[in-house]
């Protein structure tokens, strides 16, 4: 809003300095996630009421196959989210929420942690509904998520792991820019079987934007 003034003012002889400006503060993500825009999903932060779809959409037989064990109840995804809301007040981690285009549910997440105290250095995963997968949904999603964590939460170096035996996965990371910089022998412990994992890499410095507008905050 402009505003005027009927006073008028003498003429000053001597060079006017105009004060500095001062730069826009930066929102704190440690007490509220932005929500990031990402093609046809937007991205925000879990809220309880999340447990069910998460429940729902990430104990699936093909999602589990390769990630961690999720939480077995809505209860425990329920935890899970209190944990992550933990966490972030902490300036630890971050957990977003994939919500499709013309849907209300969070239908997979993608998490970032950090590896030393000042968050320079992170790894970080994702899981995503299998009914959503090959749609671009993950692409979308992750590019917004990578560029909040170099943009944001200033990563210098982001860390993925995936299981040599998922394809899906090292595929995407691949697509997203990621360098595959080795393996890990006898990694990952699932099903009573240690697997071998493939580390990603992506640095700051080599981060390109592969979609105009990817990681628009609101």
């Amino acid at each position: 809003m402009s505003m005027t003034s009927d006073c008028t003012v003498a003429p000053r002889t001597e060079p006017i300095m105009s004060a500095p400006t001062a730069p826009a503060p930066v929102p704190d993500w440690r007490g509220h996630l932005p929500v990031l825009q990402a093609g046809k999903a937007t991205l925000r932060e879990l809220e309880i009421s999340d447990a069910a779809s998460l429940f729902e959409s990430l104990t699936r037989e093909e999602v589990t196959r390769f990630i961690s064990p999720p939480p077995a109840t809505i209860d425990g995804f329920e935890r899970f989210i209190a944990w992550t809301r933990h966490e972030q007040s902490h300036g630890r981690y971050v957990c977003y929420g994939i919500v499709p285009e013309g849907e209300a549910r969070v239908v997979g997440i993608i998490q970032v942690r950090q590896l030393d105290n000042s968050f320079t250095t992170a790894e970080w995963g994702f899981a995503l509904g299998a009914d959503y997968w090959g749609t671009g949904l993950f692409h979308e999603s992750a590019l917004a998520v990578i560029g909040f964590a170099f943009e944001q939460i200033g990563v210098h170096r982001l860390e993925a792991r995936a299981a040599v035996a998922n394809g899906r996965g090292n595929a995407a990371l691949r697509k997203l820019g990621a360098t595959p910089e080795g393996v890990l022998r006898r990694s990952f412990l699932r099903y009573g079987e240690y697997l071998d994992q493939v580390i990603w890499g992506l640095v700051a410095t080599d981060w390109v934007y592969f979609q105009p507008g990817a990681g628009q905050v609101h």
